[in-house]
């Protein structure tokens, strides 16, 4: 049996590897997709059976290899941190399992180009980059492809938050939530600003880096928290991206801006608004907490048709790897050695 063939309407059963605080929309997604996920692992037993229980998870395992070999199912959420990455894609390729894959790929581009190769064609592969299907940015997408704006000549994107700002008696909001950047050497890039390097990419075509430069503002954390990035693209096109995480009277979580000057139009995304600069009073407004599960929803659902119908996945191996080297040379610009 061709194992690329499509599933049609067979059935598909799904096993996800990691029961992090992420783990919670994935599930959710599975649920809403109407795929079983029928066993879940993570290294802390007591966290995956926490999500078994949520969830009625029949299966819970504490080793991946345990998982893998006991089998019965065709799909593997990796939700696990980013070193498990690659070890847990090729255990699934090397037993034809499919791949769904929480971004990053890998830590470094040699890593990613390394694993994409292993896995060639074997197993259907795609990464889990749900930013760009955030229904703020969808509603700049639809906007862009109906011609509102013409064609894009110049982009401009940030984002803003405060989870790095010291907080009375108690460490940093984002330490709390993610307490492996206390020992994490790329922040604000590696973990976040990739989202919007990939946005930027999605709605305005293939960039690269001219110069980029990071600085920390937070105390006592290795990685940086602040960047400012300047890119260029097809035509002339230009475009920055900034950020800060420790940027006092922000909100603890990031909230992001985006403008896109077009030859027609300019489109603004600020925070949860989206209207043509002009027409301020004719624009959308987005409920971002609300819908929230709605990007995931979109990212597994796209996974699931692809999978049935052998359609191309949109944030396939490929495509996201771009998105690393992207990612990967705003270090390299800003001077930052990046250890293979």
């Amino acid at each position: 049996m061709n194992a690329l063939a499509p599933f049609g309407n067979g059935p598909l059963r799904v096993a996800l590897v990691g029961a992090g605080m992420i783990s919670l929309y994935h599930l959710q997604a599975w649920q809403n997709a109407g795929v079983p996920v029928i066993a879940i692992c993570d290294t802390d037993r007591c966290r995956a059976a926490g999500r078994a229980a949520e969830f009625g998870i029949a299966r819970v395992y504490d080793d991946a290899r345990a998982l893998f070999a006991d089998g019965g199912f065709d799909v593997v959420d990796i939700a696990a941190s980013v070193g498990a990455h690659a070890p847990l894609t090729r255990l699934a390729a090397d037993r034809g399992v499919h791949v769904m894959l929480q971004k990053p790929m890998t830590e470094t581009v040699a890593e990613a180009e390394t694993l994409v190769s292993h896995i060639g064609d074997r197993v259907r592969f795609m990464v889990h980059e749900n930013y760009r299907f955030r229904p703020h940015y969808m509603t700049v997408r639809r906007w862009i492809a109906e011609g509102r704006i013409g064609t894009p000549r110049h982009g401009a994107i940030s984002c803003r938050g405060s989870g790095l700002c010291p907080r009375d008696g108690a460490v940093p909001f984002l330490v709390e939530r993610q307490p492996y950047l206390t020992g994490f050497r790329r922040n604000l890039v590696f973990e976040t600003m990739i989202h919007h390097l990939d946005v930027l990419r999605c709605l305005c075509g293939p960039l690269k880096v001219v110069a980029a430069r990071l600085n920390r503002l937070a105390e006592g954390l290795p990685g940086e928290d602040t960047a400012a990035i300047l890119l260029e693209g097809e035509n002339g096109f230009i475009a920055t991206a900034d950020g800060s995480i420790c940027a006092p009277g922000y909100p603890q979580l990031h909230g992001d801006r985006l403008e896109i000057i077009g030859t027609k139009a300019t489109v603004v995304m600020d925070y949860n608004r989206v209207f043509l600069v002009g027409a301020e009073d004719e624009g959308e407004e987005v409920d971002l907490l609300g819908r929230y599960q709605e990007c995931f929803d979109t990212v597994i659902a796209s996974f699931v048709e692809g999978l049935r119908t052998g359609a191309p996945f949109e944030t396939d191996r490929l495509d996201n790897l771009e998105t690393l080297r992207l990612m990967e040379s705003v270090y390299r610009a800003a001077g930052v050695e990046i250890q293979a």
